[in-house]
């Protein structure tokens, strides 16, 4: 047991790390960040909440979303001022609990970056097979379009597309990063010209009821709402994913709080703003598709925008891609620098800086997830694996601030000791809205992930193994 919550020390991440190039700027950390939280958490994801859960009070659900995912942005903010270091709440975990608890927290960013990977890739096969290919004539046959769960034998563009991302995360941060904010900068005009746009054509009969009484459930008649935000936590894990570049970040202690609480804000915005339109251009009854706001325009005749918009999603979700990338393949790199996995995975190839075998592991198994695996399966899996990892990081600024060895001179979470805890019971809060299949799979996956560390973790970490 003892060994078991041994302590990681801050030193020993800050030398292994050393060969990660420091290169991201403020700047650079919101064009990522927002790359990551705009994409199909805005493009897909609100029309099936909206039908199936919240109907127009979806904004509300995304609304209470970001502020959650504000507080503990906040959190996550100073643990990477007080730790610049790879491997986000796996490497926090491991020095303010013990090695256990980052293991597990670490297993389940695994489950978390893995799939969102593949979910956006899902998403991103969906507006690029039906409103690209479609609309030139070009029709996938069906056993393409979809893995074996949904009839089909692949989900062959969400294939092509993840491996594609790989690619350029081999190219180095540098590179990716110039791709990135440009995309960004595209992806965020497409969005407010459809607000632009489409507040011209919103019906307020649409917004009546705003929470329909079907989705009046427990608990306080808030259960629907509840559980549209629980769902829609994917749409700002981005932030999460920015703590994993910690160790290639300039001046840390102040860039990733600007990073994280600047992606959360904007994206808060571009979201409730966007809802509202789509919500009262369209009947939420019929939003429960993967294009919602191409079917918008469709419905109201302006196929031009319809192709805007489409363009919009594939810029997207393709940068939400390349940030969930880099994120999962520094995970990889810090559990394999770390022992707890294959050590081949902690290497660093010195000319690009770039943890290679760690980049092509995570890519492959994101491709076979995106060509196997439904979105909406994929993104309530992702939802349990980010707020677990949530709980323990707002609960854990209280043993941080303990820390007499731990001297962080840069952003601390305000409101002390209330706000840490408020994150937390919140997060919690959220764990107990979400599905129960949901919550079964989860548990099977960290139990799982504690079978592992016993068998082999525990006996090669180097932790352990230390003089």
């Amino acid at each position: 047991m003892h060994n078991m919550f041994k302590k990681e020390s801050v030193e020993n991440f800050v030398r292994a790390d050393a060969g990660l190039k420091r290169t991201l700027t403020a700047k650079d950390l919101i064009g990522l960040g927002v790359g990551a939280v705009v994409g199909t958490g805005i493009f897909i994801l609100p029309g099936h909440e909206a039908a199936s859960h919240a109907g127009p009070a979806v904004a509300l659900a995304f609304l209470f979303a970001a502020i959650l995912a504000g507080v503990v942005g906040m959190a996550y903010a100073e643990f990477s001022s007080a730790m610049p270091v790879a491997g986000s709440a796996y490497s926090f975990g491991s020095v303010v609990y013990g090695e256990i608890i980052g293991w597990i927290l670490g297993w389940g960013l695994i489950l978390e970056y893995f799939l969102a990977v593949s979910a956006e890739a899902t998403g991103f096969a969906s507006y690029f097979n039906n409103n690209i290919l479609a609309a030139i004539g070009f029709n996938i046959p069906k056993a393409l379009q979809n893995g074996p769960m949904q009839g089909g034998v692949v989900n062959i563009t969400g294939v092509v597309i993840t491996l594609l991302v790989g690619l350029l995360a081999l190219m180095g941060t540098n590179f990716s990063k110039k791709i990135e904010n440009f995309a960004v900068l595209v992806k965020i005009g497409i969005i407010l010209l459809f607000i632009v746009v489409g507040v011209f054509y919103i019906k307020s009969s649409n917004y009546v009821p705003f929470y329909p009484k079907q989705f009046h459930t427990t608990p306080f008649g808030l259960g629907g709402i509840s559980t549209a935000a629980a769902t829609v936590f994917f749409a700002f894990m981005g932030f999460d994913a920015l703590a994993s570049n910690s160790a290639e970040t300039i001046n840390p202690n102040k860039n990733m709080a600007k990073g994280i609480l600047g992606t959360v804000l904007i994206a808060a915005v571009l979201y409730v703003g966007f809802l509202l339109v789509l919500t009262g251009m369209v009947h939420y009854s019929l939003l429960n598709v993967d294009d919602p706001a191409a079917l918008a325009f469709s419905m109201v005749h302006l196929n031009f925008m319809n192709k805007a918009i489409t363009i919009g999603a594939l810029f997207g979700i393709f940068t939400a891609m390349v940030t969930m990338v880099i994120g999962s393949s520094r995970l990889v790199y810090s559990l394999g620098r770390d022992g707890l996995i294959s050590k081949k995975m902690g290497k660093i190839n010195h000319k690009t800086g770039i943890p290679t075998s760690a980049v092509w592991l995570a890519v492959i198994i994101q491709a076979i997830f995106a060509g196997i695996a439904p979105l909406t399966q994929l993104v309530s899996l992702i939802n349990a694996g980010t707020l677990v990892a949530f709980t323990f990081i707002s609960f854990g600024i209280i043993p941080l601030r303990h820390r007499k060895d731990i001297k962080n001179t840069g952003y601390k979470m305000p409101l002390y000791p209330y706000l840490p805890i408020l994150a937390g019971l919140m997060s919690i809060y959220f764990i107990i809205m979400l599905p129960n299949v949901t919550k079964i799979a989860v548990v099977g996956w960290l139990a799982l992930g504690i079978v592992i560390y016993f068998v082999y973790g525990i006996h090669h970490s180097r932790l352990q193994n230390e003089e």
